[in-house]
């Protein structure tokens, strides 16, 4: 499958990253591939990263926490609370930087610029295309936070690393 051929990026208003891909993949299995831990350790990092520990409670109000390993072995901690569970159609939850107990922490904690929200809302939704899975992803990064390129290179990289977890099921 071309990754090129099947994903694009957007901008809107300046305020959020937006990605659409299609995966040639059914919807629930894709939907699982966001909700279940041991999908999620597979792909959920970006190219030459790891996710060692990811937890999740799925449930409004509950919390999503994993662990990104980087290449040079350094942990960043991120989490998020769910706000909205639509199955297997939609998620949202909130995106911040954690320790490893599960506790917010600021992104300067990890080197992140002051530019950064302490917290963001990603929203996924997931509809049936063409026998596959489109995927649209909203993250709520605003233009102005330094690391937003670096996220919507992060982003594509993980979806990058979902279709080809995918291709293997």
């Amino acid at each position: 499958m071309d990754a090129r051929k099947n994903s694009s990026v957007a901008e809107t208003a300046d305020r959020e990253i937006v990605i659409t891909r299609t995966f040639d993949a059914p919807r629930e299995l894709v939907w699982q591939a966001w909700t279940d831990p041991a999908h999620l350790m597979r792909w959920w990092a970006p190219k030459g990263c790891t996710t060692p520990f990811c937890k999740v409670d799925l449930r409004p109000g509950g919390k999503f926490h994993y662990c990104m390993r980087l290449p040079e072995g350094r942990d960043i901690w991120g989490m998020g609370v769910y706000r909205e569970i639509v199955a297997p159609s939609r998620l949202v939850y909130t995106d911040s930087f954690a320790d490893a107990q599960g506790n917010p922490v600021p992104p300067a904690h990890y080197g992140i610029s002051a530019s950064h929200p302490a917290e963001s809302l990603v929203t996924v939704t997931f509809e049936e295309h063409e026998g596959g899975t489109k995927l649209t992803l909203r993250h709520a990064i605003p233009v102005s936070v330094e690391e937003r390129k670096g996220a919507e290179q992060g982003w594509s990289e993980m979806l990058e690393r979902l279709a080809e977890d995918l291709a293997k099921a």
